[in-house]
């Protein structure tokens, strides 16, 4: 049975670390870091996502500024905003959150951010920064799933990785960080010829696609590392029957509220295959978060 890689407690560290940085700002007498968040439209996951944010801003000790816009606003009053938030000297990172209402340019507003206060690591700056192994705001979840493999002594010195998944946001900038620790790495996607095999090629596997128990437990090599990114609601009973058959709690769970979250991989057959899993929920979500708040104390210490 494999170990459950628990990204809650990581993340609890992460922020624990945070916390520390922002009361050593304080005690110099500078002021705490400020976050805004933007969110446009009436989003229910994306509401859940800030709400749980603002929470988290208020255990570290960062300010949290939120800004909601309707639905329905120009886009030429969203780029005003995010250009009134990188003049303004007390706010030193800014997330757009997504995703964005339809008729909204996502790439054009993460785009307008300024690099030094683009926490999500988006910018073109920040992910070329990465590209050269250089020093800058890094995207967060790539980032602090690097932070809870180290945490857990996975040395991936010549380790065969797969990232499962080719997104900005994820999937190529895992990647770069895994070949920086000197991985040989493999991107792999939906068009990938054989994709079973080349996922059971792999000593760690990182599911990043968004397709809810895509990766089954005979496409993992025995004894790999798992990191499922994923997270999925599931509504429909016949694909819940399958992806669950190793996990009869989670039947239970869908059976009484009829949905339920999971990942890209299959928790309950992973865990008879590989030797350490991430689960969803509790793995990668909170540790999304803390690298945020990681990445808002980098930008205000400059």
């Amino acid at each position: 049975m494999a170990t459950i890689l628990d990204g809650k407690a990581h993340a609890d560290r992460m922020l624990e670390g945070v916390r520390q940085g922002v009361e050593a700002r304080r005690a110099r007498g500078l002021r705490a870091p400020g976050l805004a968040v933007v969110l446009v439209g009436d989003d229910p996951a994306s509401h859940v996502y800030v709400r749980n944010k603002s929470a988290a801003c208020a255990r570290v000790g960062i300010t949290s500024i939120e800004h909601r816009l309707a639905a329905d606003t120009p886009q030429t009053d969203l780029d005003a905003l995010i250009d009134r938030l990188n003049a303004d000297p007390d706010v030193d990172g800014i997330l757009v959150q997504l995703p964005l209402p339809k008729g909204l340019d996502s790439k054009r507003a993460l785009h307008r951010i300024s690099p030094a206060k683009d926490v999500d690591g988006f910018h073109p700056m920040n992910q070329g920064l990465l590209l050269e192994g250089l020093p800058g705001l890094r995207p967060c979840t790539p980032t602090a799933c690097m932070s809870l493999l180290a945490h857990h002594g996975v040395d991936l010195k010549g380790l065969r990785a797969v990232v499962l998944g080719r997104s900005e946001i994820v999937g190529k900038p895992m990647a770069l960080m895994l070949l920086e620790q000197h991985a040989t790495v493999t991107i792999a996607h939906s068009r990938t010829k054989d994709l079973p095999a080349v996922c059971r090629e792999a000593d760690l596997l990182v599911a990043a696609v968004g397709r809810p128990g895509m990766v089954e437990g005979s496409w993992i090599k025995p004894g790999a590392v798992v990191v499922d990114v994923g997270i999925n609601r599931v509504e429909d009973p016949g694909l819940a029957a399958r992806i669950f058959a190793c996990e009869p709690k989670k039947l239970e769970i869908f059976q009484s509220k009829g949905a339920v979250l999971c990942g890209d991989v299959r928790f309950g057959e992973a865990m008879q295959v590989a030797s350490a899993v991430t689960p969803v929920p509790g793995g990668v979500g909170p540790l999304t978060i803390a690298g945020l708040l990681a990445n808002t104390l980098q930008a205000a210490n400059g």
